[in-house]
């Protein structure tokens, strides 16, 4: 199975994720910010980074790079999408998923290891683990506090599409200390901390990470 990674100007965590796929088993395909063309790929990783400089807000000028327009109908026609840091906020400029993310209400930038609980296991991303399950990623952020209205927060936790959240002290301010959120369908789904980062154990805090590259290959394969 064929999943590509987007490169974005910016982008930092491109080269972590098609690693990180590889790892899991699947077929890494770099994908360009400019092109039209998803190059026939089963799934799409937007990384983490700065695309385009951060400029306006993060994500929005991503939003309308040429290579959106292929993920925006393919998302809707159910393509599997993981938006990670950068990439969820891009994810929510293209109103592929609610919200919006905003700068750590202590204004800074928080870099840690972050235990995480996995709301939602029943997404192209995270099938590989238990409901419930406590996993620790890194997590790299100025502008990753997740906001939105009461009604939509609501909305999220009524249809379960939390998927993850942080445990422990709330790293940058967000809502109901969401890290994580999909789509109705499950394909989408944005998630402020790296699993790219935690899928080897000679780097990082372990192999955590790993679960969200196995799920896809594994949804995939079952089709």
């Amino acid at each position: 199975m064929k999943i590509g990674v987007v490169t974005f100007p910016g982008s930092l965590d491109d080269v972590d994720a098609l690693r990180a796929v590889r790892v899991a088993g699947g077929e890494a395909v770099t994908l360009w910010h400019g092109d039209h063309d998803l190059q026939g790929v089963d799934a799409v990783v937007l990384p983490g980074g700065f695309s385009y400089g951060d400029y306006l807000r993060c994500g929005a000028i991503a939003r309308f790079a040429p290579i959106m327009t292929e993920i925006i109908v393919a998302a809707e026609g159910g393509l599997p999408i993981l938006g990670i840091c950068n990439g969820f906020q891009i994810l929510c400029e293209s109103h592929l998923l609610p919200g919006a993310l905003i700068r750590n209400d202590h204004r800074k930038f928080v870099c840690r290891n972050q235990r995480l609980r996995i709301e939602n296991n029943k997404t192209f991303w995270t099938n590989a683990y238990v409901e419930g399950q406590e996993i620790v990623v890194p997590l790299k952020n100025g502008e990753g506090g997740f906001v939105a209205d009461d009604a939509t927060l609501d909305r999220l936790e009524g249809e379960g599409r939390i998927v993850a959240r942080y445990l422990g002290d709330n790293p940058n301010g967000s809502l109901r200390g969401i890290a994580g959120i999909t789509n109705e369908r499950g394909n989408v789904v944005g998630l402020m901390p790296h699993p790219e980062h935690a899928v080897e154990d000679l780097c990082g805090p372990g192999t955590d990470g790993l679960g969200f590259f196995t799920s896809a290959l594994h949804a995939l394969v079952k089709g």
